[in-house]
């Protein structure tokens, strides 16, 4: 019998939300790490707001929001506003019941800010890594590090001397005005952006274009590939090596020596010897183009030297997913504060993607 094309609904409605969410999909898993961690931040949320005044948005259906947003490469707040507003999956998994209205925009830009006063990004991926499902999946031996660039929200165009001695016309082209550079010399100390003062003129390498950005920074460990640590810079040639020391000093301060698996950046032997200094031992690639290597036979003869130059590489899946699914390949804030936040806080999404069949295949 075939059905009508009845263009009427039904006078009242009874939608269980948790019914129309199929008992196999991911994202149950995911929520159940989240909704764990985000407990155990409560003091953490609680410092950040005051007791009196008109309630914001809660700060855990802030955050699950913010982690959809990463998740289904959403490209702006206005465009997560419209998809909560429509999308039963997308309510079910940020608390929002199925008559609630979705927040208006610009508040929710406005609550997010409130979260970079309190350093949640990094807490809340401490606050997933640190649970003991999920503890029991890394390594507390063997690490690998890697920087990457996260391109400014800013145009070339915006990279004008510090003394405003090349102001463009004020009449014709409007604010997008053509501007030509050949013949200039610039760089950092004469020149900065009009748009983001903090970012850096840089480039990766002989051969690839300069660009305004920022240097994100992963700290991995090599058992499953997961991101325990993570941070922003500003972009410079030694910015590299001198987050890799920040971030695996903490984990090196231990009896039994450790590893830190890295590419020729770091073969330096100023890090190399920086390293050992602090019972870490270096597992970087030799960089023998022109000069000698910092690393030689007495960590190159060991079998386990071969394994880390094999596994770091799998740093850049994870810098792969930051920059395309997430989001961050170019930044839609401004300043270091901003743009580190949510580089750290992509970084803590995509451990949330690869946990919940890493916990099945060890169980």
């Amino acid at each position: 019998m075939r059905g009508s094309d009845e263009k009427t609904g039904a006078l009242f409605s009874y939608v269980d939300l948790e019914a129309r969410v199929r008992e196999g999909h991911p994202l149950r898993s995911i929520r159940v790490l989240v909704n764990e961690a985000l407990r155990s931040m409560e003091a953490d949320f609680a410092a950040l707001y005051s007791g009196t005044g008109r309630p914001s948005i809660p700060p855990e259906k802030l955050l699950r929001a913010m982690l959809l947003q990463a998740f289904y490469s959403i490209r702006s707040e206005r465009q997560l506003m419209e998809r909560l507003e429509f999308d039963l999956l997308f309510r079910w998994f940020v608390g929002l019941g199925i008559d609630d209205p979705a927040w208006d925009h610009s508040t929710f830009s406005k609550n997010r800010d409130r979260l970079l006063e309190g350093a949640v990004a990094a807490k809340f991926m401490s606050a997933v890594l640190s649970q003991p499902r999920v503890k029991r999946l890394l390594s507390a031996d063997h690490f690998s590090v890697d920087g990457t660039l996260i391109q400014a929200w800013a145009s070339m165009k915006s990279f004008r001397p510090k003394d405003g001695s090349d102001e463009p016309p004020t009449e014709g082209g409007g604010r997008n005005a053509e501007r030509d550079f050949h013949g200039q010399r610039r760089s950092n100390e004469t020149h900065a952006s009009s748009t983001d003062a903090e970012a850096r003129l840089y480039r990766k390498g002989k051969g690839k274009e300069a660009k305004l950005c920022f240097m994100g920074h992963a700290l991995m460990e090599n058992r499953h590939g997961l991101v325990v640590d993570a941070c922003l810079t500003l972009a410079s040639g030694h910015a590299e090596r001198i987050a890799a020391l920040a971030m695996i000093e903490p984990r090196a301060d231990r009896p039994r020596a450790v590893t830190l698996g890295a590419d020729k950046a770091y073969d330096t032997r100023d890090f190399v010897n920086e390293l050992r200094s602090m019972n870490a031992t270096p597992h970087v690639a030799q960089n023998t183009h022109g000069r000698s290597s910092a690393i030689d036979g007495r960590t190159t003869r060991h079998a386990g030297y071969t394994v880390s130059q094999r596994i770091r590489k799998r740093i850049e899946e994870a810098f792969g997913w930051i920059k395309t699914i997430a989001g961050q390949e170019r930044t839609k804030f401004r300043g270091q504060d901003r743009v580190g936040w949510a580089f750290v806080f992509a970084a803590a999404a995509y451990n949330l993607t690869r946990l919940p069949k890493l916990m099945v295949a060890t169980t």
